[in-house]
């Protein structure tokens, strides 16, 4: 006998030799404990406090502390140093542009790069990532602000900071509020802090709930179609600047079509001196850039033609009086220093809160995504949740100190790879950069173009937008995939950015019910050498049973598939008891109203007219295209990974509908969790009733259950020989 929980099988009690079944015996559970002593328990276990576990804690919340004693000075130093210059030169270029797509001023973005990289070296697991500004978030961080901005009654963009704006934001009421004097940039980092910190509280507290795990629902088309959705928006939204204009950032959904028509009505206001600057910084760039990919392998460092073209940029705009000649839109003053630390806006947060939770979802999902990729490209392990940890403290300290919402890059993680990083030394390295730049050179930088700035950020799209050639590759290699990143990209792109990360989580949700709901249920045949079954649609030699068919069901059964799986069985079965017994139903009914009428007189007929209404009685109206005459049926639920309620009762159904027509249904090759569901929703017998070999219906293979089903002495429903 086979038997596991309580579900056993046992052979035909007929005297006739037969293979023994596979005996298996479950392993018997724990006693369930009771609530209060589970509660006691892990209340002692988390809230009790050693020295080593305190040890331990303090050093699993800052990395940094386990790995710096063990630094490998000579080996690991050169390589660090290396990376972090040259991604700290790198840095600085792109901190001031990517300010621009924040609606911020320069100094903000340089604040932003300088103290996320200091603590995500402190906090951070992962060894090659550069966490900083990154174009997406920044965008997300612009239409916030630029929302707030309006509401507030800063309907028009002025120009950037002023020589006094520091001394501004230095009068500022320390409390969170905005004073009289907050002007417009003023207020928009103000916005932005809050936006900041309200995102990284949420990745606080889901670091505290332990929900790093959700990173996992956001698949890779997922956040590739997001991605390149929003690079489109970016890219549409630096035009202004290339072209010279002043023109509002519009709000709400199809923004994308609002930015062309206001670029295009205003086409006539076009700065000359900003576009040919941008014509000339873009014929610069782009080839410079290819060349850096082209023989990224050849060189030991990409050549920073960013950090070229803005100094040229900027001597030219100072000396050529570009700003006072021309009108083209400069950087302004840039104060050197820090500001003194300010509360965020607390009033702001009921208005930012469900913006902030799609930034913190996207900045988290990036930032894990990076760590896992170069984690195991290099050999070790990340801890998501000290992950959601790190980069939600890289968002809530330095949102006190005027900065805006960071995650990792990979633009920047890729350099700072290629460039021989070995540990997050280099971050350090890169934060001392930038702190020679806002110590002493910021307000170089003056006179540099904004049209300049736009340039850089498109030239730094092209990787996102690259993706639009490989479309047809990934169509060939998986079509869901390609359907969820399309879906999302022109969701982000043409409808709105949060909307388009939304809509990808749910279609990309709706893809895998989906296949749950296409499965099928395939008819199986033994192969000619072993016991090994394979569908007959699939494999040419399979054998099939005479009286017996075995199925297949590649899907959990669950309510939103049970119908479809009962429905899907009884059509390759090719009999659907419901039917046949309302056939039955009627052809009795019949039969009673012919008997009525009819006069019984010769005994042959009376004997031939009985035999006849007991094989009607039971003829099983099979599908024409059977190829086998159907008495019994084994279900093979090897690929059926849980059972609910709705599962459970569709498979008691399956079996007493058939039942009823003199059809046996077992089970095969069901694993341990749809053994429990089974026992619990009480589809097997019970103890006694398997020791008697009654109901025997779960077999642990399908050799077993084609056997049991041999041995009966009759087959089921064959009573036409018998007439």
């Amino acid at each position: 006998m086979a038997h596991g929980n309580g579900c056993l099988t046992v052979a035909a009690e007929d005297g006739a030799e037969q293979q023994q079944p596979l005996i298996l015996e479950r392993v018997e559970r724990e006693t369930a404990k009771k609530w209060q002593t589970v509660v006691s328990q892990r209340l002692k276990k988390h809230c009790s406090c050693t020295s080593k576990k305190a040890k331990s804690k303090i050093l699993g919340f800052i990395p940094i502390l386990k790995w710096l004693p063990r630094y490998q000075l000579r080996d690991w130093l050169l390589g660090d140093v290396m990376s972090g210059v040259i991604v700290g030169i790198l840095l600085v270029p792109q901190s001031i542009a990517y300010s621009l797509l924040a609606s911020q001023d320069p100094i903000y973005g340089l604040y932003t790069s300088f103290f996320a990289s200091i603590i995500y070296a402190l906090l951070g697991t992962s060894r090659h990532i550069s966490v900083g500004i990154f174009g997406v978030l920044c965008l997300l961080v612009g239409q916030v602000v630029d929302r707030e901005l309006a509401l507030a009654g800063y309907l028009t963009e002025s120009s950037s900071i002023s020589s006094n704006s520091s001394d501004i934001l230095l009068a500022g009421p320390g409390n969170g509020s905005v004073g009289v004097g907050c002007d417009r940039s003023c207020y928009a980092i103000t916005v932005g802090a809050t936006v900041t910190f309200t995102a990284g509280v949420y990745q606080v507290l889901m670091g505290l709930l332990q929900i790093g795990f959700v990173s996992v629902y956001l698949s890779d088309s997922l956040l590739s179609g997001f991605a390149t959705g929003a690079s489109l928006t970016i890219l549409t939204s630096q035009f202004k600047y290339l072209l010279g204009l002043k023109i509002p950032r519009p709000q709400g959904w199809f923004t994308l079509f609002k930015t062309w028509y206001s670029l295009l009505t205003n086409l006539g206001n076009t700065n000359i001196c900003d576009l040919v600057t941008s014509l000339v910084c873009l014929a610069i760039l782009v080839p410079t850039k290819e060349l850096n990919d082209r023989f990224k392998s050849k060189l030991k460092a990409p050549i920073p033609f960013e950090l070229f073209v803005v100094i040229i940029a900027t001597l030219a705009s100072h000396f050529g009086h570009f700003n006072t000649d021309y009108g083209s839109d400069v950087a302004g003053d840039i104060p050197t220093g820090f500001l003194p630390p300010q509360l965020p806006l607390w009033s702001l947060i009921p208005n930012v809160a469900v913006d902030a939770f799609s930034i913190a979802i996207v900045g988290f999902a990036i930032t894990v995504s990076l760590s896992e990729m170069f984690a195991k490209k290099h050999g070790y392990t990340v801890d998501a949740n000290q992950e959601m940890y790190a980069i939600g403290f890289c968002n809530i300290l330095p949102s006190f100190f005027h900065c805006f919402t960071t995650s990792a890059a990979l633009t920047k993680t890729l350099v700072k790879e290629s460039t021989g990083c070995q540990t997050q030394i280099s971050g350090l390295i890169s934060a001392l950069i930038l702190l020679l730049v806002l110590l002493v050179i910021a307000p170089l930088f003056y006179s540099l173009q904004k049209c300049v700035l736009a340039v850089i950020i498109v030239v730094n799209l092209r990787g996102a937008l690259r993706k639009f050639t490989d479309i047809p590759r990934m169509w060939r290699a998986n079509r869901i995939d390609t359907s969820i990143w399309l879906v999302t990209m022109a969701t982000s792109a043409l409808v709105n950015t949060e909307l388009g990360l939304l809509v990808g989580v749910l279609v990309s949700a709706f893809c895998v019910l989906g296949r749950t709901q296409q499965a099928r249920v395939l008819e199986l045949g033994r192969a000619t050498t072993r016991e090994h079954y394979e569908g007959l649609s699939c494999y040419r030699g399979l054998q099939t049973h005479p009286g017996v068919a075995v199925f297949r069901y590649e899907a959990p059964i669950y309510y939103a598939n049970q119908s479809l799986f009962k429905k899907s069985l009884y059509k390759c079965v090719g009999l659907d008891p419901v039917k046949e017994k309302s056939r039955r139903i009627k052809f009795k009914k019949n039969k009673r109203q012919e008997e009525a009428a009819r006069v019984l007189n010769v005994k042959s007929d009376e004997k031939e007219d009985a035999c006849k209404d007991n094989g009607a009685a039971v003829t099983l109206m099979l599908d024409q295209n059977s190829s086998h005459s159907l008495r019994n049926v084994v279900i093979d639920c090897s690929a059926v990974l849980f059972l609910d309620t709705a599962g459970m009762n569709v498979l008691k159904e399956v079996h007493k509908d058939y039942a009823e027509l003199g059809v046996k249904v077992v089970l095969a090759q069901c694993n341990t969790s749809v053994l429990d569901t089974l026992e619990r929703g009480g589809y097997c017998p019970d103890k006694n009733g398997a020791k008697t070999g009654e109901n025997k219906m779960i077999f642990f293979t399908i050799a077993d259950a084609v056997h049991y089903i041999q041995s009966l002495r009759t087959a089921n429903g064959d009573y036409d020989t018998k007439c």
